[in-house]
């Protein structure tokens, strides 16, 4: 697939740059520079204007959700009946603070919201559900869909160097 990315603030050593680090977040300076045939000087300084220009909005690890005891990963899909006032803003608001919700996209189609969640249990999701979802200003129904097994995670980005693999 050939890559039509808006990517043209972007040279191939800042691409090579955003790919390493995607691959590894903990890459030292020294050995980023190596890899991108950069000294240290420059890399550092292309890393900080990547940084700067909000091309990088951070650095984490990926953990592993089931050695930490969630062994559920559900989406729900949220409708609201009434889209009026200040419900989706407040909905909003007060889904960025709990953190079971790994993310929300605001979506088009049948629901309103798709929000990726955590739990340990199905118990404990539908405990989720009924105490913490269901209480959420504006939601007026919620279908949830279970993850049986997850065949990709990825957070990585494509930035039009990847070959696709057969």
């Amino acid at each position: 697939m050939e890559n039509t990315l808006p990517l043209s603030g972007l040279d191939d050593i800042d691409r090579a740059i955003l790919a390493r680090l995607q691959a590894d977040g903990r890459l030292s300076n020294a050995r980023l520079a190596e890899q991108v045939h950069l000294s240290e000087t420059p890399c550092w300084r292309r890393l900080k204007r990547l940084e700067s220009e909000g091309y990088i909005e951070g650095y984490q690890a990926l953990l592993n959700p089931r050695k930490l005891g969630y062994g559920v990963v559900a989406f729900a899909q949220i409708s609201f009946g009434n889209h009026a006032g200040d419900a989706p803003q407040r909905f909003e608001a007060a889904v960025r603070q709990i953190p079971e919700i790994l993310s929300c996209h605001n979506t088009s189609g049948e629901c309103d919201y798709l929000l990726q969640v955590v739990a340990p249990d199905l118990e404990a999701y539908g405990r989720f559900v009924h105490q913490v979802l269901r209480q959420l200003p504006g939601v007026t129904a919620i279908r949830s869909n279970l993850s049986l097994r997850e065949v990709k995670r990825s957070g990585r980005l494509p930035l039009g160097d990847e070959t696709p693999a057969p």
